[in-house]
């Protein structure tokens, strides 16, 4: 691990939540922290997603590059113009605030973010796309959500494979045409915002692996959660060092 006082500091998109059913707090999965912190080698800074607290243009500053994380409260469906059902759960419409505009403007600067499951669907729809509010309830798709019971262990194992785009950057990253991921999401891509690449996608043919096309920075984003056994797993490690590598690069010409 580099020197505390050389790594970057890569901002970890929080979530709400309650403490004992009850304290309102800002929270973010450990393994998130982890990961940032040991694979991509970067200051892990956990931020609470609400602009009445923050802004974009403050977390810009203050972060080399950011990490839209996972999250049970899904996107509100107004931000892609369409009404809100029952299908389409739970919102959170001060993280929608705050991680839509922060997508775009990092896609406009060059600097470098990560997307996973929930931020994977951030990133699609910041970019003029939209979602399927229950992606198990199309024809011909498997049940992506994550098991109903069962141990943290069991939720996060490999359920099955993503295909990848010959030659693109995720094969190129993973060096292989196919890989084996967990999935643990109800909703996925619908319509892709006019400048998203799909890369991979499921059996199913459910979008796994996007990037932002001729954005100049790392834009990649992925469905299902990396973030599980970073260290260990073949296909999260090389998503996150590249990642660490990128945010690198943009601190060491910002300081420039």
């Amino acid at each position: 691990m580099a020197s505390a006082a050389h790594r970057p500091v890569v901002g970890i998109i929080g979530n709400r939540g309650l403490l004992n059913d009850h304290y309102p707090i800002h929270e973010g999965g450990q393994m998130n922290s982890c990961a940032v912190a040991r694979v991509s080698d970067c200051i892990p800074l956990l931020i609470p997603a609400d602009p009445e607290m923050v802004a974009v243009e403050e977390l810009m500053e203050v972060c080399d590059g950011f990490l839209f994380t996972g999250g049970r409260p899904n996107i509100h469906p107004e931000e892609y113009g369409e009404e809100p059902t029952e299908k389409h759960g739970a919102f959170d419409r001060a993280r929608d605030a705050i991680t839509l505009p922060l997508v775009r403007a990092c896609v406009e600067r060059g600097q470098p973010f990560f997307g996973i499951c929930r931020g994977f669907q951030e990133v699609n729809v910041a970019m003029g796309g939209t979602l399927h509010p229950e992606i198990r309830e199309l024809p011909g798709r498997m049940n992506h959500r994550m098991p109903p019971e069962g141990t943290l262990e069991e939720s996060f194992a490999l359920r099955h494979k993503v295909h990848l785009e010959p030659g693109g950057r995720f094969a190129q990253l993973f060096g292989a045409d196919e890989v084996l991921t967990n999935t643990l999401h109800g909703q996925g891509i619908c319509q892709p915002g006019p400048r998203i690449v799909i890369e991979g996608r499921a059996e199913d043919g459910t979008p796994e692996a996007i990037y932002v096309k001729d954005a100049p920075g790392f834009t990649m984003a992925v469905q299902w959660h990396p973030e599980w056994n970073a260290a260990q797993d073949p296909v999260s490690r090389p998503l996150f060092e590249a990642f660490g590598n990128a945010v690198r690069d943009w601190a060491a010409a910002k300081r420039s």
